[in-house]
């Protein structure tokens, strides 16, 4: 379980770590790095997931405090994640984004274009790509794309999902999630 603590400040995370959960999820790479800067240095196991939409400028910086990044949409964005890996020497951990509803508004690649996109990322930039992360429409049963997502899993030999929020997470974890990203229904409502 990812604790998703946008907005939450690091006093209200606190117990959560000291009580000794590791992994947590932000969607703003400026706020997290403000944010938990000076706790993963006293706690070097917390692993930080992004979760939210990377921008290629910000690639630099996610590879600097994150461990996994959730929204690997764009070759663009996989060129700037390799430079960033090789500067800092690090090896993260990424979920392919799907855009498995074909919404416009959303990020991520088209089912159709996922095995291309892998190969690309893990040949051509090396990235260690873990599995496939989506958000399903918002007002469609959740379900049958969480099926698709784990459909697309299979055919591309992925073991890792990474789907479900505080609203579907049950569904997530029946159609064989292993990561789900919580924050309302643990860090409380966001204004």
């Amino acid at each position: 379980m990812i604790v998703v603590t946008k907005t939450c400040s690091i006093e209200q995370i606190e117990p959560l770590v000291k009580n000794g959960h590791i992994h947590f999820g932000e969607n703003k790479v400026q706020e997290a790095s403000n944010k938990w800067a000076q706790t993963l240095i006293l706690n070097s196991d917390l692993r930080l997931h992004m979760i939210g939409k990377l921008q290629s400028n910000k690639a630099d910086d996610a590879v600097r405090i994150f461990s996994y990044i959730h929204s690997l949409d764009s070759e663009k964005l996989a060129f700037k994640l390799n430079q960033a890996e090789q500067k800092y020497k690090k090896n993260l951990k990424y979920f392919i984004q799907v855009n498995v509803g074909n919404e416009s508004q959303k990020s991520g690649i088209s089912a159709n274009d996922l095995s291309n996109f892998s190969n690309l990322c893990s040949k051509k930039y090396n990235l260690n790509i873990i599995g496939l992360m989506c958000i399903p429409p918002m007002n469609d049963d959740p379900k049958k794309y969480f099926f698709k997502l784990k459909e697309l899993a299979n055919q591309h030999n992925f073991h890792q999902l990474s789907m479900g929020m505080s609203n579907d997470y049950k569904l997530a974890i029946e159609s064989g999630s292993t990561f789900i990203r919580i924050g309302s229904k643990i860090c409380g409502s966001r204004t």
